[in-house]
């Protein structure tokens, strides 16, 4: 089997334009409405909402490679950065790593591409790590990079990459395509097109000894802000971790040749579903503001820690809705009491009852 990179047409990726066209004018609308809901929230909510959306995605992005990390050290390290948090704290090696790549990406989001920002960004993630043999740069060893599963006597091989002494060449070229396919290049392409090329073109040159998809996914995100010239507030990984299966599924059907609409369609229509949990997100913070501006003064300390924890869970809240045990244990009171707050919270029509007895669930009102 030949893959994408061993055929001649490598790596001049063709595509059917026309397919793509609707949905980059979906995404370009949602933009604008993505813009309009952030600018209506104050300074201190728009810096929450980066904060919550970067620490998000570097859990998800690392949590798609199979590596699951401490949510209050990542959000700590990204808290911090925006002057959220500013009490101590000891934050181990993997999770800071993770957390500065994202707030590298969201700050310098329209600096050119190169071999230096590629390496940094790699340092960031692979911090602490005594298995790799080169941190921060491109991999030297001899033996063939696969991407396999299955038992050690019976691998199934799902891509194999360029052996490692190309990948100085390869990377030249793939560095001067994404700088020079920007929007204040000569050839600049369309956002998801870009997006979706430089993600599927660097993880098919796997250039990296470990994170390459994780990189993958912050080029993407780093072409779509340099594409409409601002940050982008997209939950990608977080969207893409839904469906993962399919996600892997569609790489795997687009490493075996260079003719990509059906992995642009892919990835395309995940960015705008990306982009619609983002407004949705915001939505929730607007709507969240509002409910603290009106019932705040009328919550017990007890009622006001369980409302907290409730928006802590996000715009669904707690998955099946909350329990009166759920009460009892994040308040670390008694039944009886948790009893009078919920009647209460209920008759002040800030929860919504459904069931009855112990299938009893409780949802905020917004």
């Amino acid at each position: 089997m030949k893959w994408n990179w061993q055929q001649k047409d490598w790596p001049n990726f063709s595509y059917d334009k026309n397919q793509i066209q609707k949905l980059e004018e979906e995404f370009l609308y949602q933009t604008g409405l993505l813009v309009g809901a952030y600018s209506h929230l104050s300074q201190e909510h728009q810096s929450s909402l980066i904060a919550t959306l970067l620490s998000n995605e570097a859990l998800k992005t690392s949590e798609i490679e199979g590596e699951y990390l401490d949510r209050n050290s990542v959000q700590s390290s990204v808290m911090k950065h925006f002057g959220l948090q500013v009490q101590n704290y000891k934050v181990p090696a993997a999770e800071r790593g993770i957390a500065e790549m994202m707030i590298d990406l969201y700050t310098n989001y329209a600096e050119k591409l190169s071999k230096d920002s590629l390496g940094k960004w790699h340092a960031m993630i692979t911090s602490g790590r005594v298995d790799i043999k080169n941190s921060g740069t491109y991999r030297s060893d001899s033996e063939v990079m696969q991407v396999i599963s299955g038992p050690i006597h019976k691998p199934k091989i799902h891509f194999e990459a360029p052996s490692s002494e190309t990948i100085p060449h390869e990377m030249k070229l793939f560095i001067n395509w994404f700088n020079n396919t920007s929007k204040s290049h000569s050839g600049p392409l369309s956002p998801l097109i870009r997006a979706g090329i430089a993600h599927l073109y660097f993880v098919s040159i796997h250039p990296f000894e470990d994170g390459n998809g994780r990189i993958a996914r912050a080029l993407a995100v780093k072409s779509l802000a340099s594409s409409t010239n601002q940050p982008v507030l997209i939950a990608l990984s977080d969207t893409i971790i839904k469906n993962k299966k399919t996600y892997y599924s569609m790489l795997e059907a687009s490493n075996k040749n260079n003719q990509i609409t059906k992995w642009l369609l892919y990835f395309s229509k995940t960015i705008i579903e990306a982009q619609k949990n983002s407004i949705e997100l915001i939505e929730f913070i607007i709507k969240k503001t509002k409910f603290f501006d009106k019932f705040g003064n009328k919550l017990n300390d007890r009622q006001k820690k369980i409302i907290i924890r409730i928006f802590a869970e996000g715009p669904h809240g707690f998955e099946g809705g909350l329990s009166a045990d759920n009460y009892i244990s994040i308040t670390k009171t008694s039944r009886a009491t948790a009893t009078r707050d919920l009647k209460d919270l209920l008759n002040k029509q800030m929860l919504l009852k459904k069931g009855e007895r112990k299938s009893t669930r409780y949802y905020l009102i917004m």
